[in-house]
């Protein structure tokens, strides 16, 4: 390679990133417009916007997937995107407080119920989206699913008022927070990065022992959350042991029990 060509890419790259620019292929261009075709698009974005992309695109030739892709049959899929993403995340950016009419899990629905949103999450076990807020009224940490949510308004709270629900909300999180230690066997720590990655989506520290060579991960999760990081450590299999959390321990020995019990050999 030309080292001149190479000097030339890095400055030319450093150029965009100071300017705050991004270079883009064509083929990237071709498959935006693609995808800004998608029903999802006028939920993902706001008209405006919506409307310069397909303006800046319209030169490009769009991808046509239906002539080159057959799609097997399958269960009806839930839709990733929630249009009630882009409100929420405001909310939560503004410091804003919000109004929501609900809809019940058995029938019926509430409305004006005030609250602080405190944070989107997305559950891969459900293929949902939850919204994680503070009712005010109750005084309670509430997770609602967005497609439980008929309506959301967002309303002008005292900054004041704000920092005091965010205090009182840290309070309510930490005490909802739990610890469990798992240690990484150490045959399998050249799999580290596979192991680390099963925990992605959880708070945690990894020490490493120089005299043993043993790896150990320190997650923090909400309560409510054991049954799934028990689910990680299961597919995990003999990879890692759970060395503290008395809860987690008990319930893998439960699981395990039964297990066992399901596919031991009759006399």
């Amino acid at each position: 390679m030309n080292p001149f060509e190479k000097i030339f890419n890095v400055g030319m790259m450093n150029r965009l990133e100071e300017t705050d620019s991004l270079a883009l292929t064509s083929g990237e261009r071709a498959w935006l417009r693609t995808m800004l075709e998608h029903p999802a698009a006028n939920d993902a974005f706001t008209p405006d916007t919506l409307n310069k992309l397909r303006a800046m695109l319209k030169q490009e030739a769009a991808h046509s997937s239906q002539e080159i892709i057959i799609e097997k049959a399958k269960s009806k899929e839930k839709q990733v995107y929630h249009p009630l993403i882009r409100p929420c995340r405001r909310a939560i950016m503004n410091n804003s407080g919000i109004r929501l009419s609900l809809r019940l899990k058995h029938g019926g629905t509430k409305s004006n119920q005030n609250g602080l949103p405190i944070k989107l999450e997305y559950s891969m076990v459900k293929r949902e989206w939850y919204l994680l807020w503070y009712n005010t009224r109750n005084r309670a940490l509430m997770s609602t699913r967005l497609s439980h949510i008929i309506s959301l308004e967002e309303i002008a709270v005292p900054l004041d008022r704000i920092q005091k629900l965010r205090a009182r909300v840290a309070r309510l999180l930490k005490e909802r927070q739990e610890e469990a230690v798992i240690e990484i066997v150490k045959s399998y720590n050249e799999e580290l990065s596979r192991i680390l990655y099963a925990f992605s989506c959880f708070d945690k520290k990894v020490s490493f022992d120089e005299e043993t060579e043993i790896y150990r991960i320190r997650v923090t999760y909400l309560g409510g959350e054991s049954e799934f990081l028990l689910s990680k450590i299961r597919f995990l299999g003999l990879r890692v042991r759970i060395v503290e959390g008395e809860k987690l321990k008990r319930r893998m020995r439960e699981s395990a029990a039964k297990a066992l019990a399901r596919y031991t050999l009759e006399e």
